[in-house]
């Protein structure tokens, strides 16, 4: 563990490479998600099945949804009834009934799933190290779906950093 000192701010932290990697490889890909019912949906599995990641010593996940009415997040894990509250929470900030939307051509649940989507957010970035990603013990990642009744979901995943070496 490292400590330094600047005036009145103190910081340590500890070194999870303990020299500087050299090199930097990149790789990206899309995926389809399975289409999934409304609601907050674990997809920490997909992401950890592309098989490039073990190139990685260190470096960066990229995650980029290519729609506008579902998100992604980082939360809960364990727990599914976070999720169901979640869902809950969402629908009390935008609501599909007692608003009037001037935007109503795609349907009743479509105007509420891009205020959702733009509030959470359309993409993450995680670190990646020795071929993993690097999430809190009860992290993952979640595709909220904000339609009622929609299709498979597109992502876009680039990977970026240093290589593993060989041994």
């Amino acid at each position: 563990v490292s400590t330094q000192s600047t005036g009145n701010l103190r910081m340590s932290y500890k070194k999870i490479t303990p020299t500087p990697v050299a090199g930097n490889i990149w790789f990206q890909a899309t995926m389809t998600l399975p289409a999934k019912g409304r609601g907050c949906h674990l997809i920490t599995e997909h992401i950890e099945k592309v098989k490039e990641l073990e190139q990685f010593k260190v470096g960066l996940c990229h995650v980029l949804l290519l729609h506008t009415s579902a998100s992604l997040t980082l939360n809960e894990n364990w727990d599914p009834a976070v999720r169901q509250d979640m869902e809950m929470m969402l629908d009390k900030i935008a609501p599909e009934g007692g608003i009037t939307y001037t935007h109503t051509c795609e349907g009743p649940d479509d105007m509420p799933a891009h205020v959702k989507s733009t509030l959470i957010g359309s993409e993450l970035t995680i670190p990646i190290h020795n071929g993993k990603l690097t999430l809190g013990r009860w992290q993952g990642l979640w595709l909220c779906e904000h339609r009622n009744c929609a299709g498979t979901r597109k992502i876009v995943i680039t990977l970026s950093g240093a290589p593993q070496t060989s041994k």
